[in-house]
């Protein structure tokens, strides 16, 4: 056919204008819709039913934490177990770590990494689809479980009374703005060298130079990090203590019981095969570090290890497209929150494989399982969700789940390995199926 056999007509427009007309209520929706918004014309008012914030199983993890205008959620969400678990056993309500310690380190980890596959792609086209990809957010507040847990490996923990939050990282957008520039011509430069055939010798010193550079624009956004723990508190028992002396790792070390390598992570990809590893090499932060790794299984699994988790008392990770059939003031979180199709007469349903196939579903947020509510037969009906949006909304901060929301919308939890069968703990021993860099689940 012919380009101009799809050039729009006035009959063509006449003809839309007459289908419109023959829908029924038509005038009365537009005038809804246009004055009240798309989402509250289609919002499902029995939602405030079906997620009433009342939980069988409800951990006390205390006060939420907020991440600002900032996309360090995944940083946020590993942090929250962490000091939950250290409050419980310290006895120290809303105990909380620096978010911006392992900010800091994953800044000059991720630049340190980006240099090497800039290194190792130079030969290819700019416009190669990885190198674009690279190129295209050398810098970047989102990430992965496994990104967080390898820094924490890696450089430990501190207090947030050691390094609190500043102005740029409660706000990141000038600094990411700055440190994507930067990198984006450290990029140009290192292509240019490898490709002016200049020795390794010289390519090095150059890349330590620019490392050099970032550590000081980070330095300056941020602050340095301290070195040594120091931290005096009193508990809930009102008993004073006080560390002080102890290297971060250190501090990690003695003071938290939780080996991040027991610990993995359960995807739900339907557009991709059930019972295997797949790895996301593109996305890991630290060389020589955790890799990022997701043995793929039905979504039963994840909610029955989330369960048990849950069950022996501690929260759980998990990524998700938040974005979705949300109310962020209500803090709902509901499959059919939303009625759409039934607000336009248009079918605008998918199943979750076709979302991910088709680029209409991303991880875009991780939050944390804080309770469940079972039924009589001990399936969940909904979920407690620790966000890290701060306290005014939801309920406190905490978002209520639909069940059907997790089915659709989350793609990832982290568990103990203990929770998973002889069988699936079997499959962690495969070779990852290695996953591109633009992969659905990046």
């Amino acid at each position: 056919m012919s380009e101009t056999d799809f050039t729009l007509s006035e009959k063509d427009f006449g003809q839309l204008h007459d289908n419109l007309k023959k829908e029924p209520k038509s005038d009365v929706l537009s005038r809804i819709v246009t004055q009240n918004g798309i989402n509250q014309a289609a919002q499902d008012p029995d939602a405030q039913v079906r997620l009433d914030p009342v939980f069988s199983v409800d951990l006390q993890t205390g006060a939420v934490t907020n991440q600002k205008q900032s996309g360090r959620c995944w940083l946020f969400s590993l942090v929250n177990t962490l000091r939950h678990k250290f409050a419980k056993k310290y006895k120290l309500k809303d105990f909380d770590l620096s978010q911006k310690y392992l900010f800091f380190w994953d800044k000059i980890e991720r630049a340190n990494i980006y240099y090497d596959r800039i290194i190792a792609t130079a030969s290819r086209p700019a416009d190669d689809r990885e190198v674009d990809y690279y190129l295209s957010m050398p810098d970047d507040d989102g990430g992965q479980w496994a990104m967080a847990a390898a820094l924490v490996q890696k450089y430990g923990v501190v207090p947030v009374s050691d390094f609190p939050e500043t102005v740029n990282t409660e706000n990141t957008g000038a600094f990411g703005t700055v440190l994507n520039r930067k990198l984006r011509i450290d990029g140009m430069k290192l292509r240019d060298m490898v490709n002016a055939n200049k020795s390794d010798d010289e390519i090095n010193a150059a890349r330590k130079q620019m490392l050099s550079e970032v550590y000081r624009i980070v330095a300056y956004s941020f602050g340095e990090p301290p070195t040594t723990v120091n931290f005096a508190y009193r508990d809930d028992d009102k008993k004073y203590h006080k560390i002080s002396g102890l290297t971060p790792k250190e501090f990690y070390d003695q003071y938290f019981d939780t080996d991040l390598d027991d610990y993995v992570v359960l995807s739900n990809s339907p557009d991709k095969a059930y019972n295997k590893v797949f790895s996301l090499p593109s996305q890991d932060n630290v060389v020589g570090g955790k890799h990022i790794t997701f043995l793929n299984l039905p979504m039963e699994v994840l909610k029955q290890t989330t369960i048990a988790q849950l069950k022996d008392g501690e929260t759980v990770w998990f990524g998700n497209d938040v974005l979705e059939q949300m109310d962020r003031k209500k803090g709902f979180l509901d499959s059919h929150l939303y009625r759409y199709s039934d607000l336009f007469n248009v079918d605008l349903e998918m199943d979750k494989g076709k979302r991910l196939e088709y680029h209409q579903a991303m991880v875009s947020h991780a939050m944390t399982f804080a309770g469940v509510d079972l039924d009589d037969n001990g399936k969940p009906t909904k979920w407690k969700v620790e966000n890290s949006w701060g306290d005014k909304n939801g309920t406190k901060g905490y978002f209520t789940m639909n069940d059907d929301w997790m089915d659709d919308y989350v793609y990832e939890v982290v568990v103990h390995k203990k929770y998973l069968t002889d069988e699936q703990q079997a499959l962690l021993k495969q070779a990852p199926i290695e996953l591109p860099a633009w992969d659905s689940l990046a």
